[in-house]
């Protein structure tokens, strides 16, 4: 039998020390554990089955995901959607990164909780098999983490929706940034490594695509595929080096971009080759693991930035994450939090309730319009109805010295910032990707 955790949203401390706690467990208790945050079954007008890796390689996604969800129903009961906060009861369970394992819990959140939606996933895979149940459920499933594109342009279906960057609206300021950097310094040679799923396959298809939808002339030298969580890149790192490209682009995240850059900064990988990461490399777990003598030429960005944009709204969001947890949150934080804000905006718009009207809270959310930590000044983060997927301005930057998020000693900064609109896909690839996949309603 699972263990049952119950956290409601009220004074950070308690809910910091409740989750020090929980997160005492060994790591089998852990991958059985299953939180519920909020309100009770009895009080909930709503009740959302949550998905993460809460064990294992991926597990701070999973902690910094429960984390933020906790911080959005805070939020949500202090009133920042206005008066008559809705009542959400949130579910969290361990995917285990496994897609089979998901579909069961998916399947019982249905069946024995009667929820409404579906939200998180950190794993495309696990996210594409979860996303097969929505639809055939009628279950709406917000993603607040993975990013393979193809569940917003070539294989959406409406009860699908995603409100942290996708693998297109990232490469698509990646390509931009490519495109002024070739003007500033005539880089040619480009290599590829991203690991061998969907997600980095997706990633990388996106990047050529945005790059010939610019007009970006560039010799693509190599292509590399190492599986997920692979422990040693070193065959990699000299196969990449030996097709002496001026740039690679890598998909890989979390760990395995970790221990990539780790292992290539032990070699002369760095002396001549600059690194990008459009979509996960700005994270804060990454900006901790470089130290303060960091490879040289890395360009990076991530769905999240604590230090970007600078504004009220963010600063207060990484503030009150870091006196809940004692630390300074990844981007998996934000999306969670920008998932169970965004539902709680539908629900209060059609009203709750064991008859809430599923259809109708599809459509309160392709009309979403929601101010959220990452989104500048005078800039709103609203849903695509064409792609379901949250419409944001992007920022990638270079490493810089900064002591402002210890224990980390470097941040990103040196920030170009791309104007959210000029992210979305255009009208002729989503047209033309769904027409190849045959694209069910």
């Amino acid at each position: 039998m699972r263990s049952l955790i119950r956290l409601c949203p009220g004074v950070f401390g308690r809910l910091a020390a409740t989750l020090v706690a929980a997160a005492g467990l060994s790591a089998a208790a852990e991958a059985e554990a299953r939180v519920e945050l909020g309100a009770s079954a009895a009080e909930a007008e709503v009740s959302i089955g949550c998905m993460y890796p809460m064990s294992g390689r991926a597990a701070i996604y999973g902690r910094d995901s429960a984390a933020g969800i906790k911080l959005a129903l805070a939020d949500i009961q202090a009133g920042a959607l206005g008066p008559r906060a809705p009542k959400l009861r949130v579910i969290v369970e361990d995917d285990r990164s496994k897609a089979a394992y998901a579909v069961r819990i998916a399947e019982d959140f249905v069946r024995q909780d009667k929820v409404k939606f579906f939200c998180g996933m950190v794993s495309s895979g696990v996210a594409q098999a979860v996303s097969e149940v929505a639809r055939a459920q009628k279950v709406i499933l917000v993603g607040t983490d993975h990013a393979s594109s193809r569940l917003t342009i070539d294989a959406l279906h409406r009860y699908y929706f995603r409100v942290t960057n996708d693998s297109w609206i990232s490469n698509a300021a990646g390509a931009r940034y490519l495109a002024e950097l070739q003007r500033e310094t005539g880089w040619k040679r480009v290599a590829f490594i991203g690991p061998d799923y969907d997600y980095g396959h997706a990633s990388w298809s996106d990047l050529r695509e945005s790059l010939q939808l610019l007009g970006v002339s560039y010799d693509n030298v190599g292509e590399f595929w190492p599986r997920l969580y692979e422990p040693d890149y070193s065959a990699y790192i000299s196969a990449i080096a030996a097709t002496k490209p001026d740039i690679v682009v890598t998909a890989l995240w979390g760990g395995d971009f970790i221990a990539f850059l780790r292992q290539a900064a032990s070699t002369s990988f760095f002396d001549s080759i600059q690194l990008a990461n459009f979509d996960t490399g700005g994270n804060y777990e990454v900006m901790l693991a470089l130290g303060s003598n960091p490879p040289p030429g890395l360009i990076l960005s991530a769905r999240h930035h604590n230090n970007w944009p600078d504004t009220e709204r963010n600063r207060a969001f990484v503030a009150a994450f870091h006196a809940s947890e004692g630390r300074y949150p990844t981007y998996a934080a934000a999306g969670a939090y920008s998932g169970i804000m965004a539902i709680a905006s539908a629900v209060k718009t059609v009203g709750g309730g064991r008859k809430a009207d599923v259809e109708a809270m599809v459509e309160a959310l392709e009309n979403l319009r929601l101010k959220l930590p990452k989104d500048p000044d005078g800039f709103t983060s609203y849903i695509d109805k064409t792609t379901h997927q949250i419409v944001q301005p992007l920022a990638i930057g270079r490493v810089v010295p900064n002591t402002d998020f210890p224990p980390a000693k470097v941040m990103l900064g040196e920030w170009r910032v791309y104007t959210a609109e000029d992210l979305i896909p255009p009208p002729e690839v989503v047209r033309r990707r769904r027409a190849a996949m045959g694209a069910k309603p």
